[in-house]
């Protein structure tokens, strides 16, 4: 993410274990209702797009690249890279912030953390303005990584399967995780790219997804993603859903009706069980179609409006 005339101030955060978080304070410091921002991925990191969401002339928004993502340091690690290490990295970055309270945004993985830090700390979130939902429970796993989707798109399934040795078929996503996350560098970014390219062929409503070349590819952000896939997100199966009863302040849900990433039947059963929220169904896909990025748009400037 690059700095610009709205940027406060940018930092690096020493949250412990090594890991260093670039931070960037942006927009309008004197609006009292901030905004955290939580990128998607696991580890894809803020992007300059993401600053598209919000108006720099109302909104005070801190962005920040979670472990191993983006800026932060050490790029691409693993180790000491969990949930509750996120989780506690938010709590780490408020305080150093003197945020008492904040309004949580994210997508995907983003929303997933976003709830994680709601039930952990309830008291320090005003609002969640969440978009393409996804709680990490093990069923949301299965769809993606098993094919879930592949009545809808039995292409795209089978160039994932070309990509795998026919004795794999069977359960091609374990063979390409353990590979990407094996020592032989190689392999890794084989497998790496197979799977990114597997999952981005589902994020748009079109089938204009182009692969960036092989030599090109950075397989980190894809390594991180199936670290925590593999891991159910470090999250006991079912966390989010069987305790968002807790969660009582506002909930915003935008889901893309065409989310093949992320299924919409998780953000209809998430939003029946929170006390306070709304579910506002866009024509998108998993990415922020024009619809979503509106809506998402439109919601936080009300809730940040003074």
């Amino acid at each position: 993410m690059t700095p610009d005339t709205y940027t406060n101030q940018e930092f690096f955060l020493d949250v412990g274990n090594g890991h260093q978080l670039y931070v960037q304070d942006w927009g309008n410091k004197a609006n009292k209702v901030p905004i955290i921002f939580l990128h998607g991925g696991p580890g894809s990191g803020c992007k300059d797009k993401h600053k598209q969401l919000f108006d720099p002339e109302q909104q005070h928004v801190i962005f920040f690249d979670q472990r191993g993502a983006g800026k932060s340091l050490p790029y691409g690690s693993l180790e000491h890279n969990t949930t509750a290490d996120l989780v506690g990295d938010i709590e780490k970055l408020a305080d150093r912030l003197k945020l008492e309270q904040f309004i949580l945004s994210g997508g995907s993985w983003g929303s997933t953390l976003a709830l994680a830090f709601a039930l952990k700390h309830p008291k320090r979130v005003k609002a969640l303005v969440l978009n393409g939902i996804f709680t990490g429970s093990q069923i949301e796993i299965d769809w993606l990584k098993n094919g879930g989707f592949r009545e809808f798109f039995p292409e795209i399934w089978a160039a994932y399967l070309a990509e795998t040795p026919k004795s794999q078929h069977a359960n091609p996503s374990a063979y390409h995780f353990k590979r990407a996350l094996g020592n032989d560098r190689q392999a890794a970014k084989a497998s790496a790219y197979t799977y990114s390219n597997l999952e981005g062929a589902l994020l748009s409503l079109d089938d204009r997804f182009t692969p960036e070349t092989f030599a090109d590819f950075d397989e980190t952000a894809s390594r991180i993603e199936i670290h925590y896939l593999a891991k159910r997100c470090f999250l006991p199966d079912r966390h989010i859903l069987d305790n968002a009863h807790a969660l009582t302040m506002p909930v915003w849900l935008v889901q893309g009706r065409y989310d093949f990433a992320c299924p919409p039947k998780t953000a209809s059963e998430l939003q029946a069980a929170l006390p306070d929220s709304q579910l506002v169904w866009t024509i998108s896909g998993h990415r922020m179609e024009h619809d979503t990025w509106n809506m998402m748009r439109t919601i936080l400037l009300q809730l940040t409006r003074e």
